[in-house]
């Protein structure tokens, strides 16, 4: 699995970051949506890797995703920012077109 972050989107992931954000943590969120296979790809900053997560490819941090929540992912995605929100895509599609900057801080 490998994630591109073009250069505005990883501008703007510096300016929100906090000193303990180590990683980006690709992740499914499923949160009200009702069972574990309806979610939405999002990601966020996280302080620590734990054990489950497995590291993905990346040109600009390091960056993990869940080993469980993999399958919800491309193989080759972008991570972008335009007009206040961040955008993941693939080669594919869309996988998610807006993810707001207060989500991204965990």
């Amino acid at each position: 699995m490998k994630l591109t972050i073009t250069s505005v989107a990883f501008t703007k992931i510096n300016e929100l970051k906090r000193q303990e954000d180590k990683y980006l943590l690709l992740r499914y969120d499923t949160k009200g949506l009702g069972c574990g296979v309806n979610g939405m790809p999002t990601f966020c900053l996280v302080s620590q890797k734990d054990k489950q997560f497995i590291e993905v490819e990346n040109n600009a941090m390091p960056t993990i995703v869940n080993e469980m929540q993999s399958i919800f992912f491309a193989e080759l995605m972008k991570l972008d920012y335009s007009n206040g929100t961040f955008r993941l895509s693939s080669p594919e599609g869309i996988l998610n077109p807006f993810i707001p900057t207060n989500s991204i801080l965990s």
